[in-house]
C-alpha cells in the first residue's frame, strides 16, 4: 500500500516522469492551453505553478537596480533547473510556425506570464474536463490553461442564509 506517498506515478519511473512534466510545461508556456489526460493535468499543475511563482517573484524584485536584477537572475536559474536543458527552445504559434528565433520559453515565462500574475496569490492554472474520451484507450481528457489577467476562479455557490426555524407554539 502507498500510505503517505504524495504524487502520481503515471506508470513511469522518476526520470521519465520528470521529462514528461518538463515537456508538458514547455508546451503549456508556449501555447498557454494544452489538451492532455486528466491525471497528467492534475499532476502538472503543482509543477507549473512553482515555475510561475518563480517568474512572479522575479517580476516583483526586478526594479531596475543592479541588486534587483541579480535576484531576478537567481529565480531564472532556478526555473532553468526545473525546466531542464531545453529551456531555451523557441516559442511556436498554434500553426506550428516559429514566432521568433530569439524568443524562448524561458523569456515568455519571465516576460509575459510572470508579470501577468504579479498581484495574484496563487491558482495560475485551471483544468477543464472534456466530455469526450481519448481514442485508443478511452482516457479522460482535460484542457489545462493559464488564467487570463484579472480573471477570478469560479467558486462553488453557497446558500446565502438558512431558512428560519419554525417557531414552536405551546398548545394548551
Amino acid at each position: 500500500m502507498r500510505h503517505r506517498i504524495a504524487g502520481r506515478q503515471l506508470n513511469r519511473n522518476a526520470s521519465h516522469r520528470l521529462a514528461l512534466y518538463r515537456n508538458l510545461s514547455r508546451s503549456l508556456i508556449t501555447h498557454e492551453s494544452i489538451k492532455t489526460t486528466t491525471p497528467k493535468a492534475k499532476s502538472l499543475r503543482p509543477f507549473i505553478e512553482k515555475l510561475v511563482t518563480l517568474a512572479k517573484k522575479a517580476a516583483l524584485v526586478d526594479d531596475g537596480t543592479k541588486e534587483g536584477k541579480i535576484k531576478s537572475l537567481h529565480f531564472r536559474r532556478q526555473a532553468i533547473m526545473h525546466l531542464g536543458p531545453m529551456a531555451g527552445t523557441g516559442v511556436y504559434d498554434k500553426s506550428g510556425e516559429l514566432v521568433e528565433t530569439n524568443d524562448t520559453v524561458l523569456k515568455k515565462l519571465f516576460n509575459v506570464i510572470g508579470p501577468r500574475f504579479k498581484t495574484r496569490p496563487g491558482g495560475y492554472t485551471r483544468i477543464l474536463k472534456m466530455h469526450t474520451r481519448r481514442l485508443g484507450d478511452a482516457g479522460e481528457q482535460s484542457i489545462i490553461e493559464f488564467m487570463k489577467e484579472g480573471e477570478a476562479k469560479v467558486q462553488g455557490t453557497t446558500n446565502k442564509e438558512a431558512a428560519p426555524a419554525p417557531s414552536l407554539a405551546v398548545q394548551s
